[in-house]
């Protein structure tokens, strides 16, 4: 029995005993998953902010502006669009298939979900971005704002790179590859001991999904957002790496450990040092790509947020009494795509995007409020379809670009 195959077994008896535990609905074992599973999200957290600046930063102070960083960026962002383009017409597609009902409004006005997403709306989208832009160096990293930790990695890496060979610019090299070297150690101590928080995820996600999710109102918006990724992960990613001469199901199982951890944290930023892991180690990806592709790609590459911004978006505006011709929807998978890409580091991003977008238009927002109960669900799988994404554009970057391996 090889090493993976010892380890995938770990992993899912780790799922089977925290499944158990979190359907006993013991006060006690309760509590324990539940601090457990805080320790590790704060964890993850912990390490995902110096992973993606260092892992920026050395990428691009060893490449620099030279035609190697450009031919990386331009294959990221090609592959990027592809895959994310496909995920919002597939969810269209789907869309028109399935075709969701209109919901009477009496089963949202008034309601404690349609209040919530009014006063989400209060707030500015846009003012995210503003805030991206930081204003001294110390809050990109205690906000956790991942894209403005990118603008300042970007930054700082390029002008290390534009500097004249010396002395000083050695130092800098060295003391930031050493620290590179001691984030990704801590990063594998934590990946050893991750199955004791996967037990503790699992049994957090069994006890709330027993006591809160109700799907039947919307079960049909619910089966094209879901039906969606479910292509998008196992048939749409897996033929663009059969095009590129990767095999997808060995693929898989070697992001099985990253697929698992981020549907438990609802988050690609924080899933990103197991995502590194995984790529590194059990892909075999080479560093030179890894290190500057997951960490833009945690940023860009949103192909479960397209989807569900698409389906969302059309839901609502259909409840808003929109004609949804082929112009309509052509235009909203390319909103889709665009606000995908640009959604990064927001806290229910995909969801407070759509309500912005949806707002904007003047559309009957309450309905939203009948989604945000299932909403949970939605973004694990959402977050485990982006993060399975990330890998598969960082393998056929580093399959295309296999002469600039080291």
């Amino acid at each position: 029995m090889t090493k993976q195959v010892k380890q995938v077994i770990f992993w899912v008896g780790a799922l089977v005993i925290g499944a158990i535990l979190g359907s006993l609905h013991v006060g006690a074992v309760d509590n324990v998953c539940d601090f457990v599973a805080t320790v590790f999200t704060r964890l993850f957290k912990f390490t995902a902010v110096p992973a993606i600046a260092v892992s920026v930063l050395t990428t691009l102070a060893t490449l620099g502006s030279n035609r190697e960083t450009a031919r990386i960026f331009r294959r990221t962002i090609m592959y990027t669009l592809l895959t994310t383009i496909a995920a919002s017409t597939i969810a269209a597609i789907l869309f028109f298939i399935i075709k969701p009902e209109v919901i009477a409004a009496a089963a949202y006005e008034g309601s404690a979900g349609a209040e919530k997403v009014q006063s989400m709306s209060s707030s500015s989208f846009l003012g995210y971005f503003t805030n991206a832009i930081p204003d001294n160096i110390i809050y990109p990293f205690v906000s956790g704002n991942v894209l403005s930790i990118l603008i300042v990695s970007f930054a700082f890496g390029f002008a290390i790179s534009m500097m004249a060979e010396s002395e000083k610019k050695t130092a800098i090299l060295n003391v930031t590859l050493g620290f590179q070297e001691l984030v990704f150690k801590v990063i594998g101590w934590i990946i050893t001991i991750l199955p004791i928080g996967i037990i503790a995820f699992t049994a957090q996600l069994v006890k709330e999904m027993s006591a809160d999710i109700a799907m039947e109102s919307i079960g049909k918006y619910t089966a094209v957002v879901l039906s969606g990724n479910l292509i998008q992960f196992f048939i749409v990613l897996s033929a663009f790496l059969l095009i590129r001469g990767i095999n997808p199901v060995k693929h898989f199982k070697n992001m099985i450990p990253a697929i698992l951890t981020a549907l438990f944290t609802k988050s690609s930023a924080a899933t990103l040092p197991v995502t590194m892991d995984c790529v590194e180690n059990r892909v075999k990806c080479d560093k030179k790509f890894s290190r500057f592709i997951l960490p833009m790609c945690t940023t860009i590459n949103m192909n479960g947020c397209a989807a569900f911004i698409l389906v969302t978006s059309l839901f609502v505006m259909k409840n808003g009494g929109v004609d949804l011709n082929l112009f309509t929807v052509v235009a909203w998978i390319l909103i889709s795509v665009i606000s995908a890409v640009g959604n990064a580091g927001v806290p229910m991003g995909c969801f407070f995007l759509t309500l912005s977008l949806m707002a904007g238009k003047g559309m009957p927002i309450g309905v939203m409020g009948v989604i945000l109960p299932i909403y949970a669900v939605i973004d694990m799988i959402e977050t485990a379809v982006n993060i399975y994404s990330d890998s598969c554009v960082c393998a056929m970057t580093n399959k295309d670009l296999k002469d600039l391996a080291e």
